[in-house]
Protein backbone atom coordinates (compact mmCIF):
# COMPACT_ATOMS: atom_id res chain seq x y z
CA UNK A 1 0.00 0.00 0.00
CA UNK A 2 3.12 2.77 1.05
CA UNK A 3 6.71 2.74 0.29
CA UNK A 4 9.34 2.55 3.30
CA UNK A 5 13.04 4.48 2.82
CA UNK A 6 14.73 1.94 0.56
CA UNK A 7 18.64 1.40 1.17
CA UNK A 8 21.05 2.55 -0.98
CA UNK A 9 22.18 -1.13 -1.62
CA UNK A 10 18.05 -1.58 -2.97
CA UNK A 11 18.35 1.49 -4.87
CA UNK A 12 21.62 0.19 -6.52
CA UNK A 13 19.44 -3.32 -7.53
CA UNK A 14 16.86 -1.02 -8.74
CA UNK A 15 18.65 0.86 -10.89
CA UNK A 16 20.41 -1.99 -12.16
CA UNK A 17 16.88 -3.68 -12.90
CA UNK A 18 15.49 -0.31 -14.67
CA UNK A 19 12.42 -1.15 -12.36
CA UNK A 20 11.67 -4.86 -13.93
CA UNK A 21 8.83 -4.78 -12.09
CA UNK A 22 8.27 -6.83 -9.32
CA UNK A 23 4.98 -8.33 -9.27
CA UNK A 24 5.79 -12.03 -8.32
CA UNK A 25 2.64 -13.65 -6.37
CA UNK A 26 3.60 -16.17 -3.32
CA UNK A 27 2.39 -19.79 -3.58
CA UNK A 28 2.91 -21.58 -0.05
CA UNK A 29 2.67 -24.78 1.26
CA UNK A 30 2.52 -26.65 4.31
CA UNK A 31 1.65 -30.31 4.34
CA UNK A 32 -1.21 -30.91 1.95
CA UNK A 33 -2.34 -27.39 2.72
CA UNK A 34 -1.53 -24.62 -0.43
CA UNK A 35 -2.30 -20.86 0.11
CA UNK A 36 -1.76 -18.46 -3.25
CA UNK A 37 -1.76 -14.28 -1.85
CA UNK A 38 -1.24 -11.59 -4.72
CA UNK A 39 -1.57 -7.98 -4.29
CA UNK A 40 -0.66 -5.14 -6.48
CA UNK A 41 -0.77 -0.94 -5.60
CA UNK A 42 -2.73 1.58 -8.05
CA UNK A 43 -1.61 3.71 -9.60
CA UNK A 44 2.05 2.68 -9.35
CA UNK A 45 3.95 6.36 -10.19
CA UNK A 46 3.52 8.39 -7.16
CA UNK A 47 5.07 11.46 -5.83
CA UNK A 48 8.34 11.16 -3.89
CA UNK A 49 7.51 13.87 -0.94
CA UNK A 50 3.93 13.75 -0.50
CA UNK A 51 1.08 11.30 -0.02
CA UNK A 52 -1.17 10.92 -3.35
CA UNK A 53 -4.71 8.73 -3.29
CA UNK A 54 -4.36 4.81 -3.84
CA UNK A 55 -5.78 1.96 -4.21
CA UNK A 56 -5.18 -1.67 -2.68
CA UNK A 57 -6.16 -5.25 -4.60
CA UNK A 58 -5.45 -8.35 -2.22
CA UNK A 59 -6.09 -11.57 -3.68
CA UNK A 60 -5.98 -14.88 -1.68
CA UNK A 61 -7.12 -18.56 -2.52
CA UNK A 62 -6.73 -22.24 -0.51
CA UNK A 63 -6.73 -25.09 -1.97
CA UNK A 64 -4.88 -28.68 -1.28
CA UNK A 65 -2.36 -30.42 -3.30
CA UNK A 66 -4.25 -33.21 -4.11
CA UNK A 67 -7.35 -31.60 -4.34
CA UNK A 68 -9.40 -32.74 -0.96
CA UNK A 69 -11.66 -30.64 1.31
CA UNK A 70 -9.02 -27.95 2.68
CA UNK A 71 -9.16 -27.25 6.40
CA UNK A 72 -11.43 -23.99 7.52
CA UNK A 73 -9.99 -21.06 7.34
CA UNK A 74 -10.38 -19.65 10.78
CA UNK A 75 -7.97 -16.24 10.74
CA UNK A 76 -7.50 -13.78 8.26
CA UNK A 77 -4.72 -10.97 9.19
CA UNK A 78 -3.14 -8.40 6.30
CA UNK A 79 0.13 -5.89 8.02
CA UNK A 80 0.53 -3.10 5.25
CA UNK A 81 3.37 -0.67 4.92
CA UNK A 82 4.01 1.82 7.45
CA UNK A 83 4.98 4.80 5.09
CA UNK A 84 1.27 4.87 3.54
CA UNK A 85 -1.73 6.04 5.55
CA UNK A 86 -5.65 5.15 6.47
CA UNK A 87 -7.99 7.73 7.10
CA UNK A 88 -11.33 7.47 8.19
CA UNK A 89 -12.08 11.32 9.46
CA UNK A 90 -15.29 12.52 8.26
CA UNK A 91 -15.75 8.91 6.47
CA UNK A 92 -19.50 8.00 6.96
CA UNK A 93 -19.50 4.49 8.97
CA UNK A 94 -21.92 1.72 8.77
CA UNK A 95 -22.71 -0.70 11.78
CA UNK A 96 -23.29 -4.32 11.47
CA UNK A 97 -27.05 -4.55 12.50
CA UNK A 98 -27.90 -2.66 9.38
CA UNK A 99 -26.09 -5.13 7.24
CA UNK A 100 -27.46 -8.64 8.34
CA UNK A 101 -29.48 -10.61 5.98
CA UNK A 102 -29.48 -8.15 3.21
CA UNK A 103 -28.57 -8.78 -0.23
CA UNK A 104 -25.96 -6.47 -2.31
CA UNK A 105 -28.45 -4.28 -3.49
CA UNK A 106 -30.12 -3.22 0.18
CA UNK A 107 -26.36 -2.96 1.96
CA UNK A 108 -25.36 -1.08 -0.92
CA UNK A 109 -28.89 1.63 -0.54
CA UNK A 110 -28.58 1.19 3.54
CA UNK A 111 -24.41 2.15 3.70
CA UNK A 112 -23.31 3.50 0.02
CA UNK A 113 -21.35 6.65 1.54
CA UNK A 114 -19.70 4.17 3.88
CA UNK A 115 -18.29 2.20 1.38
CA UNK A 116 -14.41 1.81 0.45
CA UNK A 117 -13.83 -1.54 -1.18
CA UNK A 118 -15.44 -4.22 -3.48
CA UNK A 119 -14.68 -7.73 -4.65
CA UNK A 120 -16.23 -11.24 -5.04
CA UNK A 121 -15.65 -14.58 -3.25
CA UNK A 122 -15.98 -18.16 -4.14
CA UNK A 123 -16.80 -21.31 -1.94
CA UNK A 124 -17.73 -24.67 -1.78
CA UNK A 125 -20.47 -26.34 -0.03
CA UNK A 126 -20.19 -30.19 0.72
CA UNK A 127 -23.27 -31.97 1.51
CA UNK A 128 -23.51 -35.02 3.37
CA UNK A 129 -22.77 -37.98 -0.23
CA UNK A 130 -23.60 -34.88 -2.33
CA UNK A 131 -20.60 -33.65 -5.24
CA UNK A 132 -19.16 -30.23 -4.21
CA UNK A 133 -21.27 -27.24 -4.69
CA UNK A 134 -20.04 -24.14 -6.24
CA UNK A 135 -21.07 -20.75 -4.38
CA UNK A 136 -19.63 -17.24 -5.79
CA UNK A 137 -20.73 -13.90 -4.58
CA UNK A 138 -19.79 -10.28 -3.97
CA UNK A 139 -18.23 -8.49 -1.44
CA UNK A 140 -18.48 -5.00 -0.01
CA UNK A 141 -16.15 -3.28 2.32
CA UNK A 142 -17.83 -0.63 4.68
CA UNK A 143 -16.12 1.36 7.15
CA UNK A 144 -17.40 1.25 10.62
CA UNK A 145 -16.28 0.94 14.35
CA UNK A 146 -15.06 -2.40 16.02
CA UNK A 147 -14.84 -2.59 19.58
CA UNK A 148 -14.66 1.30 19.91
CA UNK A 149 -12.20 1.65 17.48
CA UNK A 150 -11.64 1.96 13.78
CA UNK A 151 -12.54 -1.17 11.39
CA UNK A 152 -14.21 -2.64 8.52
CA UNK A 153 -17.22 -4.70 7.37
CA UNK A 154 -17.19 -7.19 4.87
CA UNK A 155 -20.36 -8.16 3.42
CA UNK A 156 -20.35 -11.56 1.31
CA UNK A 157 -23.58 -12.02 -0.46
CA UNK A 158 -24.14 -15.26 -2.36
CA UNK A 159 -27.19 -16.74 -3.88
CA UNK A 160 -26.09 -19.86 -5.31
CA UNK A 161 -26.69 -23.06 -3.83
CA UNK A 162 -28.77 -20.76 -1.55
CA UNK A 163 -29.35 -17.07 -0.67
CA UNK A 164 -26.96 -16.18 2.26
CA UNK A 165 -25.44 -13.32 3.38
CA UNK A 166 -22.07 -13.13 5.86
CA UNK A 167 -20.53 -10.26 7.77
CA UNK A 168 -16.73 -10.19 8.73
CA UNK A 169 -15.60 -7.48 11.00
CA UNK A 170 -12.04 -6.58 10.59
CA UNK A 171 -10.37 -5.10 13.21
CA UNK A 172 -7.75 -1.86 12.23
CA UNK A 173 -4.92 -1.56 14.34
CA UNK A 174 -1.67 0.61 14.07
CA UNK A 175 1.44 -0.63 15.51
CA UNK A 176 5.06 0.73 14.86
CA UNK A 177 7.78 -0.75 12.58
CA UNK A 178 7.74 -2.16 8.91
CA UNK A 179 3.96 -2.85 8.76
CA UNK A 180 1.90 -0.09 10.56
CA UNK A 181 -2.00 -0.87 9.80
CA UNK A 182 -3.08 -4.52 10.46
CA UNK A 183 -6.50 -5.68 9.04
CA UNK A 184 -7.42 -8.34 10.83
CA UNK A 185 -10.83 -10.97 11.24
CA UNK A 186 -11.89 -14.41 13.02
CA UNK A 187 -14.10 -15.95 10.59
CA UNK A 188 -17.17 -18.41 11.48
CA UNK A 189 -18.25 -21.51 10.16
CA UNK A 190 -19.48 -21.05 6.62
CA UNK A 191 -23.19 -23.39 5.99
CA UNK A 192 -22.25 -25.09 9.94
CA UNK A 193 -19.28 -26.12 8.74
CA UNK A 194 -19.96 -27.38 5.23
CA UNK A 195 -18.92 -24.78 3.22
CA UNK A 196 -15.39 -23.35 2.73
CA UNK A 197 -13.85 -20.33 1.01
CA UNK A 198 -11.51 -21.19 -1.73
CA UNK A 199 -10.76 -18.01 -3.48
CA UNK A 200 -11.14 -14.36 -2.14
CA UNK A 201 -10.41 -10.90 -3.56
CA UNK A 202 -10.75 -7.24 -2.97
CA UNK A 203 -9.81 -4.03 -3.77
CA UNK A 204 -10.02 -1.09 -1.27
CA UNK A 205 -9.51 2.54 -1.43
CA UNK A 206 -12.16 5.50 -1.72
CA UNK A 207 -11.97 9.23 -2.12
CA UNK A 208 -14.13 11.46 -0.23
CA UNK A 209 -14.35 15.13 0.77
CA UNK A 210 -14.56 16.53 4.60
CA UNK A 211 -14.91 19.92 5.62
CA UNK A 212 -14.00 20.84 1.74
CA UNK A 213 -10.80 18.82 2.42
CA UNK A 214 -9.88 15.99 -0.41
CA UNK A 215 -9.34 12.92 1.69
CA UNK A 216 -8.77 9.28 0.65
CA UNK A 217 -9.12 5.94 2.53
CA UNK A 218 -5.54 5.01 1.33
CA UNK A 219 -2.90 7.21 -0.05
CA UNK A 220 0.69 6.82 -0.08
CA UNK A 221 3.98 8.27 -2.19
CA UNK A 222 7.16 6.31 -3.83
CA UNK A 223 9.51 7.70 -0.70
CA UNK A 224 12.66 6.46 -3.31
CA UNK A 225 16.04 8.41 -2.78
CA UNK A 226 17.06 11.61 -4.46
CA UNK A 227 18.27 10.82 -7.73
CA UNK A 228 16.57 7.42 -8.46
CA UNK A 229 13.22 7.14 -10.56
CA UNK A 230 11.98 4.70 -8.21
CA UNK A 231 11.93 2.18 -5.23
CA UNK A 232 11.18 -0.99 -4.37
CA UNK A 233 8.69 -1.63 -0.95
CA UNK A 234 7.20 -4.64 1.03
CA UNK A 235 3.49 -3.99 0.20
CA UNK A 236 1.93 -6.53 2.87
CA UNK A 237 2.31 -9.25 5.31
CA UNK A 238 -0.23 -11.78 5.16
CA UNK A 239 -1.38 -14.49 7.78
CA UNK A 240 -4.08 -17.66 6.95
CA UNK A 241 -4.98 -19.16 9.96
CA UNK A 242 -6.39 -22.87 9.83
CA UNK A 243 -8.88 -24.94 12.29
CA UNK A 244 -6.65 -27.54 12.35
CA UNK A 245 -3.77 -25.47 13.91
CA UNK A 246 -2.02 -24.51 10.80
CA UNK A 247 -0.93 -20.71 10.04
CA UNK A 248 0.85 -20.52 6.55
CA UNK A 249 2.51 -16.16 6.67
CA UNK A 250 4.08 -14.77 3.34
CA UNK A 251 5.13 -10.89 1.93
CA UNK A 252 4.45 -9.45 -1.06
CA UNK A 253 7.06 -7.00 -2.27
CA UNK A 254 6.03 -4.29 -4.86
CA UNK A 255 7.61 -1.24 -7.23
CA UNK A 256 6.74 2.79 -7.17
CA UNK A 257 7.41 5.20 -9.52
CA UNK A 258 8.39 8.73 -8.74
CA UNK A 259 6.16 10.93 -10.58
CA UNK A 260 6.52 15.17 -10.50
Amino acid sequence: MSVRRISAVAALVLALTALGGVARAELLQQGNLRVFFDGRLAPRALPRERLAPVSVTLEGSVATADHTRPPQLSDLKFAVNSAGRVSTLGLPRCGAGVLQQTSTEAALARCRQALVGRGHFSANVNFPDTPLIPAHGQVLAFNSRIHGHEGLLLHLYGTSPVRATFVLPFDITRRHGEFGTVFSTHIPQLASGLGYVTDVTMTLGRKYRYRGERRSFLSASCAAPAGFPGGIFTLAHATFGFSNGQRLSTSLSRDCRVRG
